[in-house]
Parts: C-alpha cells; structure tokens; sequence
C-alpha cells in the first residue's frame, strides 16, 4: 500500500468549503453577534446556537438532512471557522516521523504550535478500527483548537477517497489542555496495544489503527511535544508540480513534518 506524504494533499477544509469569502464573512457575522450578546464562540455549544451559524449549517447541510445532522456539520463548521481565524495552519506529518511518534514519547512539552491547525496525516497509513457492518475507513488527518477555558477540541476525518464524494468526521471529546502531559504516555485502549491494527496485510505494511479517542489525544500530544522540542523538523513546503501523478495537492501552503536527527 502506498503512503503519500510528499505534499498535503486536497484537505477536507477545501472540499466542505469551497468558498473561502463565505466562511470569512460568518467569522464577521460571529464577531458581530459575539459583541451583542456575549456568547463565547469558542466553546462548541454556545457556537452551534449562534443565529449566523445556524443559518450557515442549514444551507451547507441542504433542505433534505435529519435534524440531528446539525451538530456533526456544526462540529465542521466550528473546526473550519477557528482553522480560517487562525490563517489555515496546515501541518503534514511525514511517514517517518508518524512511526517515531508511536513507538515513543518524544522529548518535550506538549505546547501546541498554533491555537488551531490541521494535521495531515501519511495517506492510508492510519485507519480507524472497524466491525462487521462498520469497515474500517483510512483516516485523513485531525483538526484541534484550543478554547479560552483551555480545552483541546478535536475533530477526526476520514473516508477520503477518490471513488467517491464527501467524507466522514468522528468527534473527540473535549479535555483539558493541561493535562496533555498525562496522555503522552497513557494507555488509551482496553482490549489491544495502543495504534494496534488488525486489517488483512497490516502487519506487512505496518499500518496503525485508532480504537479510541485516547490515542487521537496521544498522537496530537506527542506531535505537540515533538514540534516543541525540535522545531527544525518543521519545514515550510514548496507546492508540487501538477503533473506529479500522485493525489491532488492543496492550495493551502503548509509545513512538513519530518524525523529530524
């Protein structure tokens, strides 16, 4: 199986939000209605019950969605909003730095490298652990923001794949950025080793699995602590040539994250 990570590829970001002026308007409308009524839009659910937003959400979502489909676009839609306010801090986690970063605790304090970002993930190299009638999807990467209580947001994408559209998002709940240290190290699944995989061939290909909201949180500590510690293993990236062959690349500019020595 082939792991890509040259380049960052198309991000979810640019997929659910085509039109960039949208967003950046509803980040104007939120300040607005922010200074009227005093609402914190940092926290999730004061967030989804702004008017802006909830006019947002109906239209991205369409006419036809459940009810509920609210909070899991308006789990995006937060991600979205503190990512565009933060400038789009895109980091793309190299093959080689993913592995050094499951087998051990990196040096360091898990001090995050921006507020809000998204982590792109080596392309198939991470999958979430399925079931019978929920097969296991490949996950893309994670987007994080730090509210003013301090506590760490994260939202999972994955079902990335080119034979068809969308993709899917798994929330995590809420924990406190001052307990980051703590996950460095801990052992967030019950049943198997943490990153464990049991998808036919993995072993041969050395792919990991994500089984619970423990290691998304101890995946992003470390690259955290990893990117405090060795800020020379974060490097601006070029953008690829179009005819590189290999998955479409994003427009957005971003930083390589790589195993430095």
């Amino acid at each position: 199986m082939t792991l890509h990570d040259r380049y960052a590829r198309l991000t979810p970001y640019e997929i659910a939000f085509p039109d960039r002026d949208a967003l950046q308007a509803l980040i104007f409308e939120i300040a607005e209605e922010v200074e009227g009524r005093g609402a914190d839009p940092s926290n999730p659910h004061a967030f989804i019950t702004m008017g802006a937003v909830g006019d947002f959400v109906r239209e991205l979502q369409g006419s036809d969605a459940a009810p509920e489909a609210i909070h899991q676009y308006g789990a995006l839609v937060f991600q979205a909003v503190h990512f565009t306010a933060a400038e789009c801090p895109l980091y793309v986690l190299g093959a080689h730095a993913s592995r050094y970063l499951v087998d051990g605790v990196p040096n360091g304090e898990p001090v995050p490298p921006s507020p809000a970002g998204y982590l792109q993930l080596p392309q198939h190299l991470f999958w979430t652990v399925g079931g019978e009638s929920d097969p296991a999807e490949s996950i893309d990467g994670m987007f994080w923001m730090i509210s003013e209580a301090g506590l760490l947001h994260v939202l999972l994408v994955t079902g990335l794949r080119p034979d068809r559209p969308g993709f899917e998002t798994i929330p995590v709940h809420a924990a406190p950025m001052a307990e980051a240290g703590e996950w460095l190290d801990t052992q967030a699944r019950e049943s198997a080793p943490d990153f464990s995989s049991d998808l036919p061939g993995g072993e041969l290909d050395g792919l990991y699995g994500m089984g619970a909201a423990g290691e998304a949180l101890k995946l992003l500590a470390r690259f955290f602590a990893y990117s405090s510690e060795v800020p020379g293993a974060l490097e601006p990236a070029e953008m690829p040539p179009q005819s590189d062959g290999g998955p479409i690349p994003s427009i957005l500019s971003h930083i390589r994250v790589t195993l430095h020595a």
